[in-house]
């Protein structure tokens, strides 16, 4: 699963990159001036120089890019190419915000008469999670779908020690410079890379621009590989069968992985067709987000992996992306949900969107109706619809059976809560076959 409506740091390509993503909640300030910025004895010299290199794992308050100082955590450290032996740079985690803001600083961002002894990790969770309130959570963590509720805390130290470095800094994706958020394991030849250059139609990536520019005179993909099933207005949806373009599938996959923290990376992308979502120009058809679908699903999951690229965030897509997914399921006939397991943020993504559905339904509809009409109506699964319609209260359990309760003006109190549905799916403009009906 991943990533929805997304704030970000994308800037047109050539143009600086801004420090901080529109909309995106930024650490609490430490405030004020460290004290190793006044004049220094011997002796703090002498202690400050004991210091270095600081060890990984050492605490330490840092400077950030609105200039003031905010509790880090050193993950990593590198010697600087130009410099004396202690001469490092630290890789960083703020940590009481998500791990996309982590970053490599220079010694002097450091202020090392914070510097702390390490302290117990479950101590730190407890009281990181107590200073944060549920509103900062969501600001800085609402692009997430799922979160790491499958990893045992084994499987999760391992997971965040194998990705703990981000490993591409920034790349190059049509008219879009977009700084990356989470490691991606692209092939050791990469491994020295601090930017990509990606070709925005084939998705092939490069280590050099020049490489790029050569590649765009020879490519004459102007769309991602696949059929285009739905075009309305300049927004167009192709299906790509990860069978017939492997290539693509697997650097969709690579890319992707640079925005989402917690993505299994399909090798075998084979069983996986992939809806890419486009802006249309005379360029070309330009990709915003997509979605992967198993092309065989034992539990009904309509939906596997979703992201929104930065640049696009804010714009409806990730909720016209989900929309998508439903009408896909009803044209199959089939009930759908979401690949389980849910991060909290992941389910309120998703039960925005049941809420809106299931209540302009209610509010229209005269009579009774039950979850399974409802269910045949919407193709959302039934346990999804009586989660949702329990947790508006909206439902009670009487003489056997769940009765809906429809009052109409809990229901508008309900559907203003939910919010905005975003863009709307033209149903008229879909043309696609289910894919176990393709020849």
């Amino acid at each position: 699963m991943g990533s929805l409506e997304t704030p970000t740091s994308a800037a047109e390509n050539g143009s600086t990159i801004p420090d901080t993503r529109p909309g995106e909640q930024k650490p609490a300030s430490g405030g004020g001036e460290p004290a190793w910025m006044t004049p220094e004895s011997e002796a703090t010299r002498r202690r400050r120089a004991s210091m270095l290199p600081l060890e990984v794992g050492t605490r330490v308050m840092c400077r950030w890019r609105d200039g003031k100082y905010h509790p880090v955590k050193v993950i990593e450290r590198r010697r600087m190419h130009s410099g004396g032996p202690n001469d490092y740079e630290y890789y960083v985690h703020y940590t009481e915000f998500n791990r996309r803001l982590d970053e490599w600083v220079k010694l002097e961002q450091l202020d090392l008469n914070s510097v702390e002894a390490v302290v117990d990790e479950k101590v730190e969770d407890k009281v990181t999670s107590l200073k944060m309130t549920r509103h900062q959570k969501r600001k800085i963590d609402e692009t997430h779908v799922e979160g790491h509720e499958e990893l045992d805390a084994a499987s999760l130290r391992e997971h965040e020690e194998f990705t703990k470095v981000k490993n591409i800094a920034t790349i190059e994706l049509g008219r879009y410079e977009i700084e990356t958020w989470y490691f991606s394991p692209f092939p050791p030849e990469y491994n020295d890379c601090l930017k990509l250059y990606f070709c925005e139609f084939c998705l092939n990536f490069m280590k050099r621009k020049e490489q790029l520019q050569r590649h765009m005179r020879k490519c004459d993909l102007k769309h991602p590989p696949g059929d285009e099933i739905y075009r309305s207005g300049t927004l167009s949806m192709f299906e790509v069968d990860g069978k017939k373009n492997k290539v693509y599938g697997q650097n969709l996959c690579y890319l992707a992985k640079l925005f989402l923290d917690h993505k299994t990376l399909y090798y075998d992308v084979d069983l996986f067709l992939f809806y890419i979502l486009c802006e249309c120009d005379e360029r070309g058809c330009h990709m915003v987000g997509y979605f992967s679908k198993e092309k065989h699903s034992e539990e009904s999951y309509n939906l596997a992996c979703i992201l929104t690229l930065p640049p696009y965030q804010r714009k409806g897509y990730g909720k016209f992306l989900i929309a998508f997914s439903y009408e896909l399921s009803k044209k199959e006939g089939k009930v759908g949900t979401p690949e389980r397991p849910l991060s909290d943020l992941g389910l309120l993504s998703y039960r925005g969107y049941w809420t809106r559905v299931l209540l302009d339904i209610l509010k229209k509809h005269k009579g009774n109706i039950s979850i399974k009409e409802l269910s045949d109506m919407t193709a959302i699964k039934a346990e999804d619809i009586l989660s949702t319609l329990q947790n508006l209260e909206l439902i009670q359990y009487r003489k056997g059976q769940h009765v809906i309760c429809a009052d109409p003006k809990v229901l508008d109190r309900h559907l203003k809560a939910a919010g905005r549905g975003g863009l709307e799916v033209d149903v008229s403009k879909l043309i696609w076959t289910p894919y176990k009906e393709q020849g």
